[in-house]
């Protein structure tokens, strides 16, 4: 399958980011009634994706991006539709009764006396107003995400059963869930409720998840994401129990996604803002030195662990501009050198559980790219 790979993981420069927020700024001035809102969202993406188009390099890929692999058709159902042309409350308790994963994993059926009752919460929910808004909103953002999206699944898909044949393809369902779950992932099914990957332009967000997170539920971290759950399964985590050890278990992980993803860019894939990954890269001997300086490697403490392994919106302790989890991320530059040091394959590299082994043998030393 086919779908753009370069333009949409370039930063816009001065000029075009100038012209770019020019042209929304005189468009959202001529809109004046309350339906316009849905008009100036198209407007923000569709522009988006014309800049970025226009401005598309050559990307820098990896070397699984050569392998010849087998292809899938992945199957994807778009359950929003279905749900949201229901008339009457028989429709949507047909709806649960056809669709239990959706009716127990998102809309938590166990939660209710019956199916009829949570039927009548989501008829009531899917005649408002404000629903019709997200649905709206949530078609199009996803219509417009949809074939890149599938492509870089199915990409990612066809290569992780390269490296593991017997690994599950699950079908894909949509909906739109009135920001009750944003996703559920098991072997056979993947759900995604796609009223949380609007993006800024939303007119309703999730209120219940932290603005550092919020910031990744966009369409371009979203194959990552996913995957990043259907991967961890196959990954041998270390012997120890150190934060070394739990460093190079993300690690593994990440590095893994990059080889499933190999014209991503390292930011999308670990859940950073390019900004972020830019300043990380400046200052990597910096934050090497405050791991060794401080003795952390070899701790034990949960706490610590969380400190730096944990999502946080900045690792203070290192400085206020370091974002979460730059364990996981150095974990990830120690599992790079020591596959290149070592020539092994990407699952024997993913296999070793001997992490002290790992780091010595990786010969990794931080290299600041400003």
């Amino acid at each position: 399958m086919s779908g753009f790979d370069c333009s949409r993981y370039k930063s816009l420069n001065g000029k075009e980011s100038y012209f770019f927020s020019l042209a929304l700024l005189c468009f959202q001035s001529s809109l004046t009634d309350s339906a316009s809102k849905l008009i100036y969202m198209r407007a923000v993406i569709i522009i988006s994706v014309f800049v970025l188009f226009s401005s598309c390099q050559n990307q820098v890929c990896r070397k699984t991006a050569k392998l010849e692999v087998e292809g899938y058709e992945l199957s994807l159902q778009r359950k929003e539709k279905e749900l949201f042309a229901a008339t009457s409350l028989s429709d949507v308790v047909t709806f649960l009764r056809d669709n239990p994963v959706i009716a127990n994993q998102i809309f938590y059926l166990s939660e209710y006396p019956d199916t009829v009752v949570l039927a009548e919460r989501i008829f009531g929910l899917v005649s408002q107003p404000s629903i019709d808004t997200l649905y709206q909103e949530s078609v199009m953002a996803f219509e417009l995400n949809e074939t890149q999206l599938v492509s870089d699944l199915d990409r990612a898909f066809s290569l992780f059963k390269h490296f593991y044949p017997e690994a599950p393809v699950p079908k894909i369902q949509t909906i739109v869930t009135g920001l009750y779950h944003d996703m559920y992932i098991s072997d056979e099914t993947l759900i995604i409720g796609t009223d949380y990957f609007i993006g800024q332009q939303a007119t309703y967000r999730a209120n219940d998840i932290p603005a550092y997170i919020l910031e990744r539920y966009t369409y371009d971290y979203l194959a990552p994401t996913i995957m990043k759950f259907f991967v961890n399964p196959w990954l041998a985590t270390g012997k120890e129990s150190t934060v070394l050890s739990e460093m190079i278990d993300f690690g593994k992980t990440y590095y893994l996604l990059s080889q499933l993803f190999p014209c991503t860019p390292e930011y999308e894939i670990i859940g950073y803002s390019a900004k972020s990954m830019t300043d990380v890269n400046a200052n990597h001997s910096i934050i090497w030195a405050n791991f060794i300086q401080n003795e952390w490697l070899y701790e034990t403490s949960d706490v610590t662990k969380k400190k730096f392994l944990g999502d946080r919106p900045n690792v203070y302790e290192i400085g206020d501009k370091c974002p979460g989890r730059i364990g996981a991320w150095v974990g990830w530059q120690i599992v790079k050198s020591y596959a290149e040091k070592s020539g092994l394959s990407v699952q024997e590299i993913v296999a070793e559980t001997d992490h002290h082994k790992l780091f010595t043998e990786s010969g990794y030393k931080p290299i600041d790219i400003k």
